[in-house]
């Protein structure tokens, strides 16, 4: 890195696009948790970036904000150690994105894979909103703006940082100095969680997740009907674990690793039912969400506070956005009087 900054700044968010689940819980949230009692993160609900998934429709979003804060505070985001900012709120993010803009080429946002999957997920290519092609130039905005060092994200987002650190580097070189910061990426130890259909990734696009806010019955039923291995037809058969989606989350949240090797062991070996695995993970996620939803219902009575922790957010955010917007604007020559 060419430039080093002299403080760890951990910057991290989440594209609201509807509540949260057990996949964002094993991928960010609990890497979020560790962070907080370090370093002072900044936590981006990116509302700006979420209506350009959803095409504009707005009340979506807006509902989304809401819910995700609250999952935010539910797990134990502290407000007090993290700074939790609406990303439409801030506006100077905005403003150094449209300037980014112009430092990267069509064909290299098309080029991204992260886009390029997500592409061909929505099953659009050319009809795409503008906005959503552009998402990497809007984030690598809101990480530099908010003097972002170390980016916690899944592997799947390794792209973006990339192309973040290439954006950072063309301007630094237009303007002739260090300006803006190279940024590194925090992996997390955790794998990618699959959904309960044991297709892909959690996800709600998907219908495959278990919300943060999951009810007890919802848990049982999704465990129910959750993928174990096709072949497993009778308790004495030897059963797959990999690829089991039961064994998957038993890994994930299982805190008794000793006991599910055991388990493990014996259901390859054949004896061991789907239905006793199942009972440990229905045992276990009850245990894990139980609380969560609790204190979710708790902070849900409370719009009017949780909403005024978001401003006080944002307008601490703001505070150092309006810094880096001023070196770059300084830096291109844009202040004329």
């Amino acid at each position: 890195m060419s430039h080093h900054p002299t403080q760890t700044v951990v910057v991290t968010g989440d594209r609201t696009t509807g509540p949260l689940h057990l996949g964002h819980f094993a991928g960010s949230l609990q890497t979020r948790l560790q962070l907080q009692q370090e370093h002072s993160p900044f936590i981006l609900l990116a509302d700006t970036q979420a209506l350009s998934d959803h095409q504009g429709d707005y009340r979506k979003v807006r509902q989304a904000v809401i819910d995700v804060a609250l999952d935010y505070l539910a797990v134990g985001i502290d407000p007090k150690k993290s700074t939790i900012l609406i990303q439409s709120m801030v506006p100077e993010l905005a403003e150094l994105s449209f300037y980014m803009m112009n430092l990267v080429s069509v064909a290299r946002l098309e080029r991204n894979p992260t886009v390029k999957t997500e592409l061909r997920h929505k099953g659009q290519d050319r009809d795409v909103a503008a906005g959503f092609l552009t998402y990497p130039v809007s984030q690598a905005a809101d990480i530099t703006a908010l003097r972002g060092t170390l980016i916690p994200v899944g592997a799947d987002q390794l792209p973006m940082i990339e192309q973040t650190n290439e954006i950072v580097r063309r301007f630094n070189r237009m303007v002739g100095e260090n300006i803006l910061n190279e940024c590194e990426a925090l992996l997390s130890d955790t794998t990618r969680l699959p959904g309960i259909d044991g297709k892909g990734k959690m996800s709600r696009a998907a219908g495959n997740h278990i919300s943060l806010s999951a009810s007890s019955d919802e848990i049982t039923a999704a465990v129910n009907k959750m993928y174990t291995d096709a072949n497993h037809i009778t308790i004495g058969t030897p059963g797959q674990v990999e690829g089991n989606a039961v064994f998957s989350f038993l890994d994930a949240f299982d805190s008794d690793s000793i006991k599910v090797a055991e388990l493990k062991a014996q259901y390859q070996h054949g004896g061991l039912g789907d239905s006793v695995i199942k009972a440990r993970l229905n045992d276990v996620l009850q245990a894990l969400i139980g609380p969560i939803r609790e204190r979710r219902a708790e902070f849900a009575k409370q719009p009017d506070e949780v909403l005024s922790m978001l401003l006080c957010g944002s307008a601490k955010a703001r505070q150092t956005a309006v810094l880096t917007l001023h070196k770059v604007k300084t830096a291109m020559g844009m202040y004329y009087f």
